[in-house]
């Protein structure tokens, strides 16, 4: 009998604590300008871990598509009965702009990085191809209140410094970087372009996970921006039909029921092809999270460069 009392809360336990997601809250400076001398700017990045998975985003990016993904599921209850003018709602509040237009999903044990990003409304990925090779060194310092290990590494055309303690022993860090015997807790590379330091950690019952799409084009690192650069020309084409087709509609329409009260014109103007298209911080184009044909009107965001975390 006791045997089984220990057998139930050890599972009840591990049942728990995949359940919850542990967050890491990382401080995250950017110099958006290599070139040019600009202050540094700050965004807040999490890292969360949940069982053998853990997923890297940035607080703003995850704001902005929790909302949205909420905006979707009120649209699909509404069964678009109502048309509601998403410029009046909540997701009109105004968006930071954010270093981060991508989120990054690892699985732990195996040490696989997957990379997403989302073009012309669909989503598209690759896996990443050169596992980080880390210089483990001797010296150990005190680093955002952890007893840390210095580790060195060579990464995009970037030389890493990472700081991880085995206090934290999860084989994970912010961006793509991981393999370390514990959680890195502080990194930045040589030019001084990007930091990251760990700020504090969280449990969280019911954290937002990114949608995983099941028609998500699956690319090459490689091939990835041939392959996106191919999204965004479908994209157009696609939209440039709809634009024909329902300009045909309305003269159609207004040739019928000309000189009549009801005006002519109005049937067969619809939202079709309505996906806003920008360019994000990362340097990357980003769709909307809406999807074509919803009647919400997209808030607009910022259009700003940035100095890649990856030269090569």
């Amino acid at each position: 009998m006791g045997q089984k009392i220990i057998i139930f809360f050890v599972l009840f336990l591990t049942a728990v604590s995949y359940g919850q997601t542990t967050r890491y809250v990382y401080e995250t400076l950017v110099n958006p300008d290599s070139i040019n001398l600009v202050s540094m700017k700050s965004e807040r990045t999490f890292l969360d871990v949940k069982g053998e998975r853990s997923l890297f985003i940035s607080e703003n990016k995850l704001k902005r598509d929790s909302l949205f993904n909420s905006f979707r599921s009120e649209l699909k209850e509404a069964h678009k009965k109502e048309e509601k003018d998403f410029s009046k709602s909540e997701g009109a509040q105004h968006f930071e702009p954010t270093f981060f237009e991508y989120f990054i999903t690892k699985s732990i044990p195996e040490q696989k990085v997957y990379y997403y990003e989302k073009e012309a409304g669909k989503q598209i990925y690759y896996q990443e191809d050169r596992p980080v090779k880390w210089e483990i060194t001797n010296l150990i310092e005190k680093q955002n209140g952890y007893p840390a290990q210095k580790a060195v590494a060579e990464f995009g055309g970037r030389v890493w410094t990472a700081w991880f303690t085995k206090d934290i022993p999860v084989s994970d860090g912010p961006y793509k970087f991981s393999g370390l015997p514990g959680l890195i807790v502080k990194l930045e590379d040589d030019k001084g372009d990007y930091k990251f330091d760990l700020a504090k950690k969280i449990t969280i019952k019911n954290a937002f996970e990114e949608q995983l799409n099941s028609d998500a084009k699956q690319s090459t690192r490689v091939n990835f921006h041939g392959d996106k650069a191919a999204l965004e020309l479908e994209f157009g084409k696609n939209r440039k039909a709809i634009a024909g087709n329902t300009e045909s509609g309305n003269i159609n329409a207004g040739g019928r029921h000309s000189g009549g009260m009801n005006g002519g014109g109005m049937r067969g103007s619809g939202h079709g092809g309505g996906g806003m298209h920008r360019s994000g911080m990362g340097g990357e184009n980003q769709s909307s999270p809406i999807s074509q044909g919803s009647s919400a009107e997209v808030p607009s965001f910022t259009n700003t460069t940035q100095n890649p975390i990856e030269l090569k």
